[in-house]
């Protein structure tokens, strides 16, 4: 029987690591075909298999990079005068309605699409998710490599939007035709899976283009090409293995946004992981709080005002209350620490940080006068 595979943590001692995490990574370790398993300062358990772990196999696992395929951030770089983060955020557009490509064909969003929709799937389209993700309007605040940054188009005082999404709809499809058939099982037909999650990688890259272009024109201001747009759920084959990425980034000498929360700043880092870390580096803070227990947690401690406004003094736009106590700043690890553990493994170099002004996770109708709330209602209903 082969030994089970190596499994190397990327994270300082005093790191919050859950030990449910760690054993999820001993787990994968003794997959058939495993070889090497890499777990990031971010490590968290998820349903499965662990978030925020790179897998190195010579057997392909769907299960492994889950539903969300194709999920990452992309940082889009915008140009607003005078921003006034409360009135900004009034003017976000609604990223919980979808664009339809007839009903909306006179949309501007549309400009950014060139050519065919991703495996034909025009559903979700131009809409955010729930969960963690979401789309972000922040500052550029300390840089770190001015050199670096400027090669970016990057300088403090900028303004950008960060854009977290996946595949919406497409990857969960994806996912299910595997799982009915196989459960947790290796893909019978690689190629055939990996057409299809290719499909889903290219569908949540142009989704997060098609948000940041809609709320660019909602704030009246033109849409722009990402300075970085990484995926963190994905398989690639590299030397010879099945590589599956589940919450971590490609860290092999690109640019990659390591997200904080709606209250932190994130980090826009340089990377340069090797084969130890299985060419990745965290995509997050990382979870150190259940959802359950953020909640439970953060009824006692706050109210749903207090939520809407961060530590940083930026605005949340949620209308959804359960989801504001879930994803509370407090219900996640210290960037600075994933940050700090990634620099003193060799696996990233700081190059500018970014502080949210608005963060948007839900459409906050409430908010809304009467007759839109009204309105809204008779457009979402519409064939």
């Amino acid at each position: 029987m082969a030994s089970a595979a190596t499994v190397t943590v990327f994270a300082s001692p005093t790191s919050w690591i859950e030990s449910d995490a760690l054993a999820q990574c001993d787990r994968m370790a003794a997959l058939d075909g495993m070889i090497h398993v890499a777990a990031m300062p971010d490590l968290h358990p998820g349903k499965g298999a662990p978030i925020g772990a790179a897998m190195a196999s010579s057997v392909l696992y769907p299960f492994l990079v889950g539903s969300d395929i194709g999920c990452g951030i992309a940082v889009f770089p915008i140009d607003l005068k005078r921003p006034v983060p409360a009135r900004l955020a009034a003017r976000f557009p609604d990223l919980d309605r979808p664009l339809d490509p007839e009903r909306d064909a006179d949309d501007p969003a549309w400009s950014v699409v060139a050519g065919d929709i991703p495996a034909g799937h025009p559903d979700g389209l131009g809409t955010v998710g729930r969960g963690n993700h979401f789309v972000e309007l922040a500052r550029i605040d300390t840089v770190f490599e001015p050199g670096h940054a400027s090669r970016l188009g990057l300088a403090g005082g900028d303004l950008v939007l960060i854009v977290h999404s996946g595949s919406r709809g497409l990857g969960e499809r994806i996912l299910r035709a595997h799982t009915e058939v196989h459960g947790a099982g290796p893909a019978p037909d690689p190629a055939a899976y990996l057409a299809a999650h290719d499909a889903a990688v290219r569908w949540g890259s142009l989704n997060r283009r098609l948000m940041a272009a809609r709320v660019a024109h909602a704030l009246g201001a033109e849409p722009t090409e990402p300075v970085v747009d990484q995926c963190h759920n994905l398989v690639e084959v590299r030397d010879g293995a099945y590589l599956h990425r589940k919450g971590a980034a490609p860290g092999d000498g690109g640019d990659v946004l390591v997200a904080g929360t709606r209250g932190t700043h994130s980090y826009l880092v340089a990377t340069h992981a090797g084969p130890e870390a299985n060419h990745s580096v965290a995509h997050g803070a990382g979870r150190k709080m259940s959802r359950a227990d953020a909640l439970r947690r953060g009824r006692v401690k706050h109210t749903v005002e207090e939520l809407r406004r961060t530590p940083v003094g930026s605005l949340v736009v949620c209308g959804d209350r359960q989801l504001l106590f879930e994803e509370a700043p407090a219900a996640y690890k210290r960037i600075e620490q994933v940050i700090a553990d990634l620099v003193a493994h060799g696996l990233a170099t700081p190059v500018a940080s970014t502080v949210p002004l608005v963060t948007y996770k839900t459409a906050d109708l409430g908010s809304a006068p009467r007759r839109d709330r009204r309105d809204h209602r008779r457009k979402r209903g519409r064939p």
